[in-house]
């Protein structure tokens, strides 16, 4: 039998992951009142932390900082390309 994935809404998130840092309670006994995976709830507090209020930007959608970044990839590997195929042009001209 397979579980079905229980999905989580951002505000959620965004609780859970304030508890842990109230330093009222650990983490791990948060995670045992929530009912939610231990593992699960430090990524929601690293993600917390890391980018405070944009966490959680929903199924699918990313961060701004990460579409940059795949877009200069792409970029990046198109310029490798055409630097490679000007060089060997460059050889059988030469």
């Amino acid at each position: 039998m397979s579980k079905s994935r229980t999905n989580y809404s951002r505000e959620y998130k965004m609780e859970a992951a304030k508890l842990t840092q109230d330093g009222d309670r650990t983490a791990k006994s948060v995670a045992e009142d929530l009912g939610i995976n231990y593992q699960t709830l430090c990524r929601w507090k690293r993600e917390y932390e890391q980018r405070g209020e944009d966490a959680f930007p929903g199924n699918g959608n990313k961060y701004v900082e990460d579409e940059e970044k795949a877009q200069l990839k792409k970029e990046l590997a198109e310029v490798k390309l055409e630097n490679d195929i000007l060089k060997k042009t460059l050889s059988i001209v030469t």
